[in-house]
């Protein structure tokens, strides 16, 4: 799939060096994945000069049915919630129609100075809405 059709999708296939010793994909490796998606996605958002830093405050791991070795996987990005400083993400990572994992990310807009906690821009809360669930 083009990622400029669908900015918020992610396909993955699962490698060796992420498997367990019992076949399973390792925990840590859903949290990096749903952060690769995420880091796609934000590439396309709009250019903003003096852009504020962003980073987690909250990451929840909802695990339903193991990845393993070679399994495909889509991961997509969801706007689940825009706050006055805050955006929250979920990243659902599917197998063909097998939902996988669910992960809950909450990032916070920061002073690049300060890192006290700011408002998020117009232009980027106008393009998070586009992506709203």
């Amino acid at each position: 799939m083009d990622d400029t059709e669908r900015v918020e999708v992610t396909d993955i296939r699962v490698p060796y060096r992420d498997i367990d010793m019992t076949g399973r994909l390792h925990n840590a490796a859903y949290l990096a994945y749903a952060e690769t998606a995420l880091s796609h996605f934000w590439r396309y958002r709009p250019p903003l000069e003096d852009e504020p830093y962003f980073h987690a405050t909250k990451i929840e791991l909802r695990l339903h049915e193991a990845l393993r070795l070679d399994d495909e996987a889509r991961l997509t990005v969801r706007i689940d919630k825009i706050g006055g400083k805050s955006i929250g993400f979920n990243v659902a990572i599917e197998s063909g129609r097998t939902l996988c994992a669910e992960v809950e990310i909450i990032w916070v807009a920061t002073d690049r100075e300060t890192a006290d906690p700011v408002g998020l821009p117009e232009d980027i809360r106008d393009w998070l809405y586009g992506y709203l669930k």
